[in-house]
Parts: C-alpha cells; sequence; structure tokens
C-alpha cells in the first residue's frame, strides 16, 4: 500500500469508527465542505446531500433512529478517483419507523461504500446496499 492510500484508508477508518460511535461533529471534520452524499437502496437512490450542513442535519437525525449501530469494513479496493469499501451493516432501531419496523428490531445490510477524496477531506460518500 503505499502512502497516499494509507492517508485514505486512516481517514475511512475513522469515519467508520465516528459513524459507529454515534460521533457526528467526529464524521463533519473529515468532510469537504462541498460533501455529496447519496444513500442507494436496493438500486434506488433515497437520499442526498449537497454541503456539510446538509449532512450534518442527516447525521443528527440518522443517529436518532438507531439505539446502535454498526459498520464493518469487509474488503477496501483503490481506484484512480475513489475507494470502494464492502461493508456489513447491523442496527438496532431506536424508535418504530414507518415500514412497520419497531423500536428493538435489528437491520442487517450489505453493501458498498464508495469515497472520494479532495484536499484530505472526504468529498464524496455513496452507499449501496441490499437487504440481507
Amino acid at each position: 500500500m503505499v502512502v497516499f492510500e494509507e492517508e485514505i484508508n486512516n481517514i475511512i477508518q475513522e469515519y467508520i469508527s465516528a459513524y459507529n460511535s454515534f460521533d457526528v461533529e467526529g464524521i463533519v471534520n473529515l468532510l469537504n465542505k462541498d460533501i455529496e452524499f447519496r444513500n442507494i437502496s436496493n438500486g434506488d437512490i433515497n437520499t442526498e446531500t449537497k454541503g456539510i450542513q446538509e449532512f450534518r442535519d442527516l447525521a443528527v437525525k440518522s443517529a436518532e433512529i438507531f439505539s446502535s449501530r454498526c459498520q464493518t469494513i469487509i474488503d477496501c479496493e483503490f481506484y484512480d478517483d475513489r475507494v470502494e469499501v464492502e461493508i456489513d451493516y447491523e442496527g438496532i432501531l431506536a424508535m418504530d419507523l414507518p415500514n412497520n419496523l419497531k423500536a428493538g428490531d435489528k437491520i442487517r445490510l450489505k453493501g458498498k461504500s464508495i469515497f472520494k477524496i479532495k484536499e484530505g477531506k472526504i468529498s464524496v460518500i455513496e452507499d449501496y446496499s441490499y437487504d440481507e
């Protein structure tokens, strides 16, 4: 792994760690001010934000939905302008949701996250998931 890949890997590891521990400010500190975020579930974009404030707002709302959550990195591939990270996800709901999921229910997903880094900060995150 070259130094560039090590630096990017460290940024992604910090992001996942902050995400798993509900550290919204820790996440935001790793982001480029023009961060673009998209969540694609089973092929459909269901959430999209542009800019750090929209992302922060979404991160705060998202943290309230779960009593615990854990993204686990399974694999990581480096490409010219992006990093693709294979993820296993597990979360326990803190509240009832409109889709009949209830507080205490466990959600398990598999997927990948694509990260782009600009000027040492995360500039794009695309989360792709599908039901396990």
